[in-house]
């Protein structure tokens, strides 16, 4: 590939580029609501469709399910598609590359890299242009930032950010990003010392952690060390990890439903909440919920978050330590 990713014309019969206008704004009762992301200035759905296991393994690799599944997401309203270079190896991104063949223009793709050389980023990313059937990306992660080391490998000379700003100088990716599952201080570091257009968090209500006068577990909550540095340099903040992997869901009072836990984390300053919906039946749910979202007051987040947190924090860190989606 050498040092210049190639360009290519779309497949399929879209349009040669993907510089498009920004996605409507929400305008009337029963449509998907937008924000901005961040200094990007893009409008985005504020509900994304989580394109890992969630999905292709809840679908059993069924490329026509698969299909079907994108395509009412898209149908909904929900044009955010946030996949991985590495999801399903490369099966995430076949099938949005698909979903979107001769419709490029109406989905936002956010995808991540996990190599943390640059010239195997380069080669990954010209394979994830294939798959995604487009010569532009949208959003490009760093996938999973896992601690200082990794930070310190990661702005190395010849490392992964290196190439994530060819990358987007080229074009070949409009912007640029670093998700984190479990580190706030490292993320928060990363933030304030790079030139991020986005992040994608772990932000749920059991991660913020509370003791009798106030957060207990700083170190280990985004909501209170990553989210706002994110803001102060206008960042783009994308959610995740809405419902734990599942670990939230349940009957109080240690567990909640999927609507308080979409209401909470909508009701935080993000721009996009990013949920795994492998069954139809949970796309038109969660496509309801956000274009029906009215934001928690935050006592009511304050009193959810308790809860939560003294049921669940402790598992849910554990969890999320080493946790990367595949």
């Amino acid at each position: 590939m050498g040092n210049k990713v190639s360009r290519r014309s779309f497949i399929g019969g879209a349009a040669a580029s993907v510089m498009r206008a920004n996605v409507a704004g929400s305008e009337g009762p029963g449509t998907m609501p937008t924000r901005v992301l961040g200094r990007t200035g893009v409008r985005v759905p504020i509900l994304g469709i989580g394109c890992g296991m969630s999905l292709w393994a809840a679908l059993e690799k069924d490329e026509e399910r698969g299909l079907e599944a994108l395509r009412l997401a898209l149908g909904l309203g929900i044009t955010y598609m946030d996949t991985g270079q590495t999801y399903g190896d490369g099966l995430a991104e076949t099938w949005i590359g698909k979903a979107l063949a001769q419709r490029r223009r109406e989905g936002f793709i956010a995808t991540k890299i996990l190599v943390r050389k640059a010239d195997e980023a380069l080669r990954e990313t010209e394979k994830s242009l294939k798959r995604l059937q487009t010569d532009q990306i949208d959003l490009i992660h760093i996938h999973s930032l896992a601690g200082e080391d990794d930070l310190a490998q990661i702005e190395a000379k010849g490392g992964l950010l290196e190439a994530l700003y060819r990358l987007r100088g080229q074009k070949v990716t409009r912007f640029i990003g670093v998700s984190c599952h479990h580190d706030p201080v490292v993320l928060k570091t990363a933030l304030e010392r790079h030139d991020f257009d986005c992040t994608q968090i772990a932000l749920n209500p059991a991660n913020q952690g509370w003791g009798e006068k106030g957060p207990a577990w700083p170190r280990h909550s985004f909501e209170s060390i990553a989210l706002p540095a994110a803001r102060k340099k206008n960042i783009g903040v994308i959610a995740m990890k809405i419902t734990g992997r599942d670990h939230l869901l349940g009957q109080p009072p240690g567990k909640t439903d999927i609507r308080s836990l979409v209401r909470y984390v909508l009701s935080l300053p993000i721009s996009v909440a990013v949920v795994g919906m492998g069954h139809p039946e949970h796309i038109r749910e969660n496509a309801e919920l956000a274009r029906n979202f009215q934001p928690m007051p935050k006592p009511m987040m304050e009193g959810l978050s308790r809860r939560m947190t003294a049921a669940n924090k402790a598992a849910l860190d554990r969890m999320l330590l080493h946790h990367r989606d595949a």
